[in-house]
């Protein structure tokens, strides 16, 4: 914990990572002024202090920089993990812990530390100036050789290849800016990880591994499984389904019985109606006596209604019955049933029409009675 709470200015990084390239540029530098044997030329020395320019405004932008950045901030830090972490928790058993991600939380957290589009260019563009540069220093170095002297053109020869020489300079120079940035981005990002790793180590007591809950989720879904199978146990016990088909069969019997009952009952009714019909068509027949013919009709009529009533109300608690539990295994009755009530309905229609015939013929009895009084 003494690692991460340490405090201290990122200068030095600063520094470190400027050291090489400055003492190149100053080494450079000395060639075109002359204390050293370097043939440097004024452009190509602008060139070099450009690109050095470019390298020195990335800087911030590097691991090994950002690093420090990161560590001067822990103090803020550990107070949002522990916020995070308190808003989070999560009780498995006798444990409660949170849930947070805590690489994916640093690595959120840290984003505005650095811009990882420069990161992502800065290896290849130095190399990329370099070369640029010596194109631009060669084009300028350019001598003319439109002189035709051999003296002259010997001499703008000269010329030419002293400043190809001090062009490839800035290559050189492109290519060691490439090389310092990348070993300092990979010593920084293993300085990185051993950071997250420190702050992950310190608060590990208060996270939930991925382990540990894919083992309390395999415990819980074990505990479901177990309450289901025992919920099926209990479901599907034997004696259950035996006093069940045992209640079935009792009120399978006495459905059978109170509708054998039912249907004599209905049976003597429709016997009786009928042959109380057959009297009074006999009787109309004969026109013994047509108000009491009509008088059997009505009669008839009504007994024939009520046994009617009577086999609605037994096909009601028939088909109420069979409906809560054995719906399907009467399922013929029911048609024979419906063949019944088309029965019936014909015979009422049959009826009516007898009705009408036999309240025809007292009309025309009634009517020869008044002829025949009216005679005398």
């Amino acid at each position: 914990m003494q690692v991460l709470q340490t405090k201290k200015g990122c200068s030095a990084n600063f520094v470190v990572i400027s050291t090489i390239p400055v003492l190149f540029f100053l080494f450079v530098s000395l060639g075109f002024i002359g204390i050293i044997p370097l043939n440097i030329s004024l452009h190509t020395l602008a060139i070099l202090a450009f690109i050095l320019f470019i390298f020195l405004l990335f800087i911030s932008h590097n691991a090994n920089y950002s690093i420090c950045k990161m560590r001067n901030s822990y103090a803020d830090l550990e107070e949002e993990i522990q916020t995070k972490i308190n808003a989070t928790m999560l009780r498995l058993g006798d444990k409660n812990k949170s849930v947070l991600d805590l690489e994916n939380y640093l690595h959120t957290h840290y984003s505005d530390i650095r811009n990882n589009n420069f990161v992502s260019v800065a290896s290849s563009i130095f190399p990329m100036l370099g070369i640029l540069g010596t194109f631009i220093a060669i084009a300028i170095s350019m001598p003319n050789f439109s002189v035709k002297e051999t003296a002259a053109l010997d001499n703008e020869i000269s010329m030419l290849l002293s400043g190809v020489g001090s062009a490839f300079f800035a290559s050189i120079y492109g290519i060691l800016l490439s090389l310092i940035w990348t070993y300092f981005e990979k010593r920084g990002l293993s300085k990185v990880d051993a950071y997250f790793a420190l702050i992950k180590n310190s608060f590990a007591e208060s996270l939930w591994t991925k382990e540990e809950l894919l083992i309390q989720r395999e415990e819980q879904n074990n505990k479901k499984e177990q309450r289901l199978i025992l919920a099926l146990k209990e479901t599907f016990d034997l004696d259950f389904i035996k006093t069940l088909n045992t209640q079935h069969l009792e009120s399978f019997e006495k459905i059978m019985h109170e509708s054998n009952q039912n249907f004599t009952v209905l049976a003597t009714h429709l016997y009786k109606a009928s042959d109380d019909l057959k009297d009074v068509l006999g009787e109309v027949d004969k026109s013994q006596s047509a108000v009491g013919a009509r008088n059997h009709i009505d009669k008839a009529l009504v007994d024939f209604t009520v046994a009617t009533r009577s086999f609605e109300k037994t096909t009601k608690l028939f088909s109420a019955e069979l409906n809560s539990s054995l719906s399907l295994t009467f399922t013929k009755i029911d048609s024979e049933v419906g063949n019944i009530v088309i029965k019936l309905a014909d015979f009422a229609a049959h009826v009516s029409q007898e009705s009408q015939e036999v309240q025809e013929s007292i009309r025309k009895y009634h009517q020869m009675v008044a002829n025949q009084v009216r005679d005398r």
